[in-house]
């Protein structure tokens, strides 16, 4: 007997053995990585980010949620189709996450679908909680004070106490299946709730005592483009007990239906079983998900459950994760960064998700009723394209590239499926919840760095994003094609006239000009590399459209009107709206693949320098938003690559920590951890789409990171981990070289780069024109 689990089949009893090779299966290893001495999942909390953020600039910048990391502390695989957490909200509505540290009460546990670290909805979710004595069912009312001495959370599972019912409660995971053991403290009666988390009144539950089951389903809905509308599909579950009932029933918000087995569509409905238990005694559950039927997610649970025990599934889950987070091996004096480093790291690898079940069904995309089949690789949802095109999707294209590949031909698939290549594709639908087609730029990424092979017909779809518009307006309203294309092809920037009406965020024409001259040049790269040299030349040019809305009198940018003039009212250290969650001094420097340009348009070196060191004397670098996450960079560009190393460094040790606010703001489905993996590291990707990391030196004194070639990139900086933040000099594979910016080719390859640390700034290493990072001007 046995089971597939992540792809291999698992004999009963082999149990970590085994679970060794699961990191090959799950994110494309070809080799076997060993599993070292020292456990590096043990350093993984995350707590860190479950409370407000104390950060100066958060506390600044931020407003309301931007505040908080929006993570949840999850137990899951990697990219798992279904997170498990307590839950401490009982809804699924935008912007509130499932758990918070400041809360007491801990409602249940829940199959979570929320975007970890966004401001987004959960969907399709579901709850159990366990319970002793009296039958509380509805989640404000059964909810149990917990405390956090009492609270265990690890990547591979969690426990914690639940004082009012003297209840222990654990959980771990596997790829689209929860496995629970509650103990009871109590001799006594014992239940188990089980609720879909629907804000609507709707859903299905149904208790099956024959089969010791409760199933049942949460119907999903649209936010953003359609909002309120059916997303076409339902999150569905089967919950297995290990144990006959002694009792059962349903209930709603107006009461309990005892020995009922059915009940839908009211509001807060759910399922409830009853036993009768000694004082010690654990009774198991096991949860299976889909969102395709309730027979596919029972079908989940055997496949990925079947006789293997808590103990063993915890201890897979244990190695999978200590498995990836060996791919990048950090040695240093401060025990305390390791938990900052390896968190991060397990949080950039929590989205986008899973989407197919075991057999590779899946719904189509864009509320197609037809049922997919993803063949032999996995089809992914959940794209928080506007933040992750810029660290984690590169993070993925270094360390694990054939999961990225996955990820980027899902994209494609859900393009072939809806007509459109999506912007920001949530809940397998199409949205335009933020601003740009970044997209493009993560495909472009993928495909310059050779992870991604592109046909004809894939890139057609490209190509239809960057110059048409949907000539169906309900295609347009529904989040189809490049919000207001029609003005930014006519004028070269997008006018303050354009309101740009049919998106979540209306106007912040300044924002999208800017992010779509960097989304054209992106595609321009790949339109070269595919031997297209009209639309790369075409691209190119407009590629430069941020000199349409750049103000030389201001050094800034400023809101334009189609007759080219510009707005009179101007401050540029206050939100204004034409500019995206932030002030126009902010988007300023968002110019990633032409800070040469950009460095002209400001008079030159001199110039561009006191501007920028202007802009961090004013207090307006705000880390906890993704747009300026390139900014601390840029003197790279500008002959000051000291100031890179002295900015990078103190916002990794004032906006980031491990602590429970440890985060500076959302954590947007990894990205601002995924900065901090990079900046760990030693370089940061500010332009994807172009193969170079610009060099800001290591946070750690040697770093191993275990390419999925095979060969490893061994990084030394003797004295980093103890303050030495100024590179004095470095040397790649025993050779010097003043380049500022690694080659990602060059990386992949393997090999042995020195840095040499001090404690003073070396003010003429990598300071030279041709040392410097690439810009579309030459």
């Amino acid at each position: 007997m046995g089971t597939i689990f992540f792809g291999i089949r698992i004999k009963v009893g082999q149990g970590i053995a085994m679970a060794t090779m699961l990191c090959g299966t799950l994110l494309g290893c070809q080799e076997q990585l060993k599993t070292p001495k020292t456990r590096l999942v043990s350093y993984v909390n995350p707590l860190i980010g479950t409370a407000p953020a104390s950060t100066a600039s958060a506390l600044k910048h931020g407003h309301g949620k931007e505040n908080n990391a929006q993570v949840a502390p999850y137990v899951t695989v990697p990219f798992g189709m279904t997170n498990w957490t307590p839950q401490t909200k009982a809804t699924e509505t935008k912007c509130h996450a499932p758990y918070y540290y400041t809360d007491s009460i801990i409602q249940g546990f829940r199959g979570s679908h929320w975007l970890s670290g966004s401001c987004v909805q959960d969907y399709g979710s579901m709850t159990l909680m366990p319970i002793s004595g009296k039958l509380k069912y509805l989640p404000e009312e059964r909810g149990s004070k917990f405390l956090h001495k009492n609270e265990k959370a690890t990547p591979y599972t969690y426990e914690v106490s639940l004082t009012d019912y003297d209840i222990k409660a654990e959980m771990t995971a596997t790829k689209r299946s929860g496995l629970f053991q509650f103990t009871y403290g109590k001799t006594g009666e014992a239940h188990v709730v089980v609720n879909p988390n629907s804000d609507e009144g709707q859903g299905y539950v149904k208790v099956i005592p024959e089969t010791k089951e409760i199933v049942g389903y949460n119907p999903v809905h649209r936010i953003y483009q359609g909002w309120d509308e059916p997303a076409g599909f339902s999150g569905y579950f089967v919950v297995q007990f290990d144990r006959s009932f002694r009792n059962y029933g349903v209930y709603d918000q107006d009461g309990v239906s005892k020995q009922v087995s059915e009940i839908s569509n009211r509001k807060g409905i759910g399922g409830y079983v009853s036993f009768d238990v000694r004082e010690g005694e654990t009774i198991g559950v096991t949860v299976g998900t889909s969102f395709t039927s309730i027979d596919q997610a029972r079908k989940n649970l055997e496949e990925e459950t079947h006789q293997i025990d808590f103990e063993t599934a915890k201890n897979n889950l244990k190695e999978t994760w200590e498995n990836l987070l060996n791919r990048v091996k950090v040695e240093g004096k401060s025990e305390a960064d390791k938990t900052t480093f390896y968190t991060a790291l397990y949080h950039s690898y929590l989205q986008p998700r899973i989407f197919n079940d075991v057999d590779g069904s899946y719904p189509s995309f864009g509320g197609g009723t037809e049922m997919l089949n993803s063949g032999g690789s996995d089809y992914y949802a959940d794209f928080s394209m506007w933040d992750t095109y810029r660290a984690s999707h590169p993070l993925f294209n270094l360390l694990t590239p054939s999961t990225n590949a996955q990820m980027m031909n899902s994209l494609f698939h859900k393009a072939e499926q809806g007509g459109w290549l999506p912007i920001f594709p949530l809940w397998n639908q199409y949205t335009s919840a933020m601003i740009g087609d970044h997209v493009i730029a993560a495909i472009s990424d993928a495909y310059v760095k050779d992870v991604i092979e592109i046909t004809p017909s894939q890139y057609k779809y490209l190509l239809k994003n960057a110059f048409e518009i949907p000539q169906d307006f309900e295609e347009y309203k529904q989040g189809k094609g490049r919000r207001a294309l029609e003005s930014y092809l006519e004028y070269g920037f997008v006018p303050l006239e354009d309101s740009v009406s049919e998106s979540f965020h209306n106007n912040e024409q300044v924002s999208r000009t800017l992010e779509y001259a960097y989304d054209d040049f992106a595609l321009s790269r790949t339109a070269e590399k595919m031997g297209d040299t009209e639309n790369a030349k075409i691209l190119a040019k407009r590629a430069k459209n941020y000199h349409n809305v750049y103000s030389v009198q201001d050094s800034c940018v400023r809101g334009r009107y189609a007759n080219g003039n510009f707005i009179d009212e101007f401050d540029k250290y206050i939100r204004q709206p034409y500019i995206t969650e932030g002030t126009p001094y902010q988007y300023t420097w968002y110019v990633p693949h032409d800070m040469k340009g950009l460095v002209g348009l400001m008079g030159g070196e001199s110039g561009f320098n006191r501007n920028l060191d202007s802009f961090h004397q004013k207090g307006q670098y705000w880390h906890g938003n993704e747009p300026g996450h390139q900014i601390p960079f840029l003197y790279n560009f500008s002959g000051a690559t000291w100031k890179t190393q002295e900015l990078v460094d103190y916002i990794m040790k004032t906006e980031y920590s491990n602590e429970v606010g440890g985060l500076s703001g959302n954590d947007d489905a990894g990205q601002m951890s995924a900065w901090y993996v990079f900046a760990a590291m030693g370089f940061y990707p500010v332009s994807p789409s172009v193969p170079e990391y610009v060099i800001s030196g290591p946070h750690f004194d040697k770093l191993t990171i275990t390419l999925e070639n095979g060969k490893e990139l061994i990084i030394n900086a003797p004295g980093a981990s103890e303050g030495k933040k100024y590179i004095q000099s470095l040397k790649v594979n025993g050779i010097p070289t003043s380049k500022n910016y690694f080659n990602h080719f060059d990386m992949i390859n393997g090999g042995v780069i020195d840095f040499e640390m001090g404690d003073a700034p070396n003010t003429t290493w990598g300071i030279q024109s041709e040392d410097r990072p690439f810009s579309l001007t030459n």
